[in-house]
């Protein structure tokens, strides 16, 4: 089953010039995908697109088998969940426990029924103990936690991260990156779409869609988009640190596996006695 499929989708903001052209791919359920591209390539534009926040002027959009348009936007969006890059513009309630809270109250959750559901989640995200804290008070990872505890608390079927590591320092986005890894374990029928530019990030995805000037430039697994480095030369995006190691290494004759980490590689090219 396909939880998102694209068909020759076109839009514009402003009636004359798209951002993006034809645009057409599939995406299948449980599968966590990266979209990656330079600021004004389409990427963002489309999971608005997904949500229903912007109508397509052309083409048409499927979310897990349901047209998208005026009649199922409102069910569609029960399906699914966004993370943007900036929480705060997700912070609703005084305190932690307001915000994973709201979503549910809209869903008209019992009251008895919120609070082991608040408490769980707050939990899976290491956040149990700031559920009576203000946002204001969080660190940007810690806040990006409460957020995707908000969204999970709801039981979508699809989460959707746009660009939500931007605003995070290096801890934070290895913390993220963790997070979502342990989503997938536990929630193996979750579908994951992250709209990045952490090219790092892009390479622990199932599958790749680079977007380049509105268009699909490129679809494929990690290894098969990531790896050439002459064709990411051309929109001028490097390959993944790794990659680039694996590649440079063998370049000097060295067999390595691209997808080792990177103290495989150090024991490959360097093994102890």
């Amino acid at each position: 089953m396909f939880a998102v499929e694209i068909n020759d989708v076109s839009f514009s903001y402003d009636g004359k010039n798209n951002v993006l052209h034809n645009v057409s791919f599939s995406i299948e359920a449980g599968n966590y995908i990266a979209i990656v591209g330079h600021n004004g390539s389409g990427k963002s534009t489309l999971s608005k697109l997904i949500l229903g926040l912007l109508e397509a002027k052309q083409g048409t959009i499927r979310v897990f088998g349901q047209e998208l348009n005026e009649k199922t936007v409102r069910q569609i969006r029960q399906q699914v969940g966004i993370v943007f890059q900036n929480p705060d513009n997700q912070f609703i309630g005084s305190t932690v426990r307001d915000d994973i809270a709201f979503g549910l109250e809209n869903r008209c959750i019992p009251h008895e029924e919120m609070e082991p559901l608040i408490t769980y989640y707050a939990q899976k995200v290491n956040m149990l103990e700031h559920l009576d804290k203000e946002p204001s008070h969080l660190s940007g990872g810690q806040k990006q936690r409460v957020a995707i505890a908000g969204v999970l608390a709801m039981h979508p079927q699809m989460m959707i991260f746009d660009e939500a590591t931007v605003m995070l320092d290096p801890k934070g986005r290895k913390e993220m990156d963790a997070l979502v890894q342990e989503m997938r374990k536990e929630h193996p029928d979750l579908t994951i779409l992250s709209i990045t530019h952490d090219i790092e990030e892009a390479s622990r995805a199932d599958k790749v869609i680079i977007m380049d000037q509105g268009k699909v430039f490129a679809y494929g697994s990690p290894k098969e988009v990531l790896s050439d480095e002459k064709m990411l030369k051309d929109i001028d995006l490097k390959m993944p640190f790794l990659m680039e190691l694996s590649a440079a290494l063998q370049k000097q004759g060295i067999s390595v596996d691209s997808h080792a980490s990177f103290d495989e590689m150090v024991v490959s090219v360097c093994p102890s006695d």
